[in-house]
C-alpha cells in the first residue's frame, strides 16, 4: 500500500458535558500530556498516515495550534479547522479540507487515545479493499432492548458488536455521502451510517481491542489513567 494516500480526520469539538470537568475532556491530560496528544501521535507515527486534519472547537483553534501542534512538533497536521455543533458537522468541515490527493480517509474520535498502528493499518487495508470498514469489538453483555423501562426484545449477543474508530473509506465514497446527508439533513450516530445509508457498499467491519476507548465519563478517565500509568500498549 506504498503509493496510497492517506489523510486522517481526527474529530475533537466535543463539549464533554458528561464529565461534568472545567477543562474540555480532550485536554485533560494524563502523566502530563493531554489526551489528544496520544490520539494524534497514533496517526503521527504510522507510517501510512501522510496527513492529519484537526477540528476542534472555535474558541479552540488558536490554542491547538500552539499548545498541541507546535508544543509537540507533529508534522503530518495540515489544517486545524472549527467544527460544527455536532459531531457530523465537524467530520464535514474536515472533508471538505482533505487533499484530492488523497484516496483513503480515516475518521476517528479525538478522544479515543489508545489506538494501535496495527488497527489504524488493517482498516486502510480493508477500505481499499472494499471501499469502507470499521474498526469494532464484540459486545460482552446481554443488550437488552426496552420500550418505557420494560424489555421488548433481547437481541442474540452474537450478532451484536460495539463499533469504535477509527471508521475508514475510500475519499469519494465518503465525500458524496456526506454531501447528500448534509444536503438531506440527515443525522447519523457515527460515519458508516450515513454510508449504509446512501451507498451500496457493504461496510466491513475489523476487530479492534477492548482497550481502544472513548473517553467520555469520568469511569473512563479513571481507567485511562490506569493505562498510562502501568505503561499500557496496545502495539
Amino acid at each position: 500500500m506504498k503509493d496510497i494516500q492517506c489523510t486522517a480526520i481526527i474529530p475533537a469539538a466535543g463539549r464533554g458535558t458528561r464529565m461534568n470537568k472545567k477543562k474540555l475532556k480532550q485536554y485533560i491530560e494524563l502523566n502530563n500530556k493531554p489526551i489528544l496528544v496520544y490520539t494524534l501521535q497514533a496517526f503521527e507515527k504510522c507510517n501510512n498516515i501522510d496527513n492529519i486534519i484537526l477540528v476542534v472547537g472555535e474558541k479552540e483553534v488558536d490554542y491547538c495550534i500552539k499548545e498541541i501542534v507546535e508544543k509537540y512538533k507533529f508534522r503530518k497536521i495540515i489544517y486545524v479547522i472549527k467544527g460544527g455543533n455536532e459531531r457530523q458537522n465537524s467530520v464535514y468541515e474536515g472533508l471538505r479540507h482533505v487533499p484530492d490527493s488523497t484516496d483513503i480517509v480515516l475518521i476517528h474520535d479525538g478522544a479515543r487515545p489508545f489506538i494501535n498502528e496495527k488497527h489504524i493499518k488493517e482498516t486502510i487495508g480493508c477500505a481499499y479493499k472494499n471501499g469502507a470498514c470499521v474498526l469494532g469489538v464484540p459486545v460482552k453483555d446481554t443488550i437488552k432492548v426496552i420500550n418505557d423501562n420494560i424489555i421488548v426484545d433481547t437481541p442474540k449477543r452474537d450478532s451484536l458488536w460495539s463499533i469504535q474508530t477509527p471508521q475508514t473509506f475510500k475519499r469519494e465514497l465518503i465525500k458524496s455521502s456526506y454531501e447528500k446527508a448534509i444536503k438531506d439533513k440527515y443525522v447519523a450516530t457515527d460515519d458508516s451510517m450515513i454510508v449504509e445509508k446512501y451507498s451500496d457498499i457493504n461496510v466491513k467491519i475489523v476487530e479492534g481491542s477492548y482497550a481502544n476507548m472513548k473517553i467520555t465519563t469520568n469511569e473512563d478517565l479513571i481507567i485511562a489513567k490506569s493505562f498510562i500509568t502501568n505503561g499500557m500498549t496496545l502495539d
